[in-house]
């Protein structure tokens, strides 16, 4: 393999576990440094606060070895020669992405540097943050020759965040200078060289040592609007479909057609063409608003990013009025809920859609059983178990005895459910599917009224399963 780097990573939230995680994975040396006491020592101890596909696999090989937790981020700075700053960039009143944390953790790394290190942006952040990290660590004494800094923007799904990283499609370092190139090219060495796909714990994905990931070296403004356009065209792609799905049901036609339609053109692509509730999660909402307030305060009129927002809004809105349209009264009904999350392999609850839906529905007056995979802990927090919301361990317990049965998030364990047993345990076959998981033509068949999003709904009849456009 290549020569080791040492690395410090700031943040064990999504990006910076992960990204510390698949650091050592690729034979460097890690720190992985927060300011959470309990946290570092629950990571010390062996936990993973975080749902992620390969991670608890990732930090049990390399806990002790290739990677440490601590909250000394003095001794991390001066041990490390690239420090990556993965902290949290929260959306502000205004829009904007509240960099107080960057700023902080900035000037702590600068009052530790005494010889030449690369500090790296690897939270979302809007252009021109590159610069203002260079004027904190140099109003704090540090000379410009020891340090540079330096952009490499995340591409990570939750739920596949690991393979993200390992089988990126595209790896991007902003730099400046060819310094902070070569210390940045030499960290993802064991991948653009295909050396680490030949290792038997290599992690499974698309990539092979033959067809390593491409890296591509930009200046850092382009490099952090990379990562902000990328992400507001993605949320833009998805409002697309929930758009085009809305003709869809005006008209009678199915949007799972009209999708695949699109998708095979190599122009558009199949991904995010997934018409459903909306997008949710901790970058896409952010992220769109935060890019938006960056063009406005350049003079740029970018109302476009204004509209998905407003789209993706009223997405959820039509959902619960579908909802509704299904039950006609709210007050006193019992409503299975299956998925908390944002989306489907992930326990992040953050901007989910479905939350949205269940405080509609308790806000109504229903009572609601729900059911996660991973998300009913961290939604317990917020929406405290209580007589009207219940939480229980399996699908089918979330739909016992219910007036109707809501699917919303994607989990794929939701669309291999027994129907016929499902059948049996709702008070009424009524399944209202956000997510679109399953055939309208089997559910039909199984004895289901079954909505969907999109798609013409449908119900069997007495005598034979005929389609029926429901009000």
């Amino acid at each position: 393999m290549s020569q080791p780097v040492s690395i410090a990573v700031v943040g064990s939230g999504y990006v910076g576990l992960v990204a510390a995680a698949c650091f050592a994975e690729i034979g460097h040396k890690v720190i992985c440094v927060d300011n959470d006491e309990s946290k570092v020592k629950m990571l010390r101890e062996g936990g993973v606060p975080i749902h992620e596909e390969y991670l608890p696999e990732l930090l049990a090989r390399h806990r002790g070895t290739n990677i440490e937790f601590t909250s000394d981020l003095r001794s991390a700075t001066k041990r490390a020669q690239a420090i990556f700053i993965a902290v949290g960039t929260p959306q502000s009143k205004t829009g904007s992405a509240d960099l107080s944390y960057v700023d902080a953790v900035a000037s702590e790394i600068a009052r530790s540097i005494d010889d030449y290190k690369v500090i790296v942006e690897k939270s979302t952040v809007p252009v021109y943050t590159n610069e203002w990290i260079r004027r904190v660590v140099e109003r704090n004494g540090v000379a410009r020759e020891l340090f540079d800094v330096a952009s490499n923007p995340e591409f990570l799904r939750e739920g596949t965040a690991v393979v993200d990283f390992i089988h990126a499609d595209r790896i991007v370092i902003g730099v400046e200078n060819d310094k902070a190139g070569q210390v940045l090219r030499d960290i993802y060495a064991p991948l653009t060289s295909g050396e680490y796909f030949k290792l038997d714990h290599a992690v499974p994905g698309d990539l092979t040592a033959d067809t390593p990931p491409a890296l591509l070296q930009t200046s850092t403004k382009a490099a952090e609007l990379i990562k902000h356009a990328s992400n507001a065209f993605l949320a833009m792609k998805i409002s697309f479909i929930n758009v085009v799905s809305n003709v869809c049901e005006a008209v009678g036609a199915d949007v799972e057609q009209v999708s695949k339609g699109m998708g095979m053109d190599s122009r558009i692509g199949p991904k995010f063409l997934k018409a459903g509730i909306g997008y949710g999660g901790s970058c896409f909402p952010k992220d769109v608003a935060a890019f938006r307030y960056v063009a406005e305060q350049l003079g740029v009129d970018f109302d476009l990013l204004k509209e998905v927002e407003e789209i993706n809004e009223e997405q959820k809105s039509r959902f619960f009025q579908k909802v509704r349209s299904a039950l006609w009264t709210f007050r006193s009904k019992k409503v299975g809920v299956l998925g908390l999350a944002f989306k489907g392999g992930t326990d992040d609850i953050r901007e989910s859609p479905a939350l949205d839906i269940v405080h509609s529905l308790l806000k109504e007056g229903c009572s609601v059983v729900a059911f996660d995979p991973a998300a009913i802990d961290r939604t317990k927090e917020v929406i405290p178990p209580s007589e009207k919301m219940q939480y229980v361990n399996d699908a089918y317990a979330a739909a016992q005895d219910a007036d109707a049965l809501l699917i919303l998030t994607d989990w794929h364990e939701f669309a291999e459910l027994d129907l016929a047993k499902l059948h049996y345990t709702l008070r009424y076959p009524i399944i209202i599917d956000g997510r679109n998981l399953y055939d309208p033509a089997q559910m039909i068949e199984a004895g289901f009224t079954y909505l969907s999003v999109g798609r013409p709904a449908a119900q069997q009849t007495r005598d034979t399963a005929v389609w029926h456009r429901l009000p």
